[in-house]
């Protein structure tokens, strides 16, 4: 997230808050997917064709790609906390 400063734009994104957002997004999809792959299991409906079931695998995806953003973000934290103790 960007903010203003009278000296000028602050870019307040930390490591792996892209792969955070992509997670979401592809994870959304593959939630969807899955709702609409379910529904006719409750509605007696004709099953979809087999695209629709590999789509909802989007959720493991997206659920992946999150997590990994989290790790290189605790990463990140990490090895700053590091050099500020040796630099203390």
């Amino acid at each position: 997230m960007r903010s203003e400063t009278p000296t000028g734009p602050v870019d307040d994104s930390a490591p792996g808050d892209g792969l955070v957002k992509a997670g979401v997004v592809v994870f959304a999809v593959g939630a969807v997917a899955t709702l609409v792959t379910v529904a006719p299991l409750f509605l007696g409906t004709d099953p979809f064709p087999t695209v629709a079931y590999l789509v909802s695998m989007l959720m493991g995806v997206g659920f992946a790609l999150a997590a990994a953003g989290v790790l290189r973000s605790v990463a990140a934290q990490r090895r700053q906390a590091r050099r500020g103790r040796s630099a203390a």
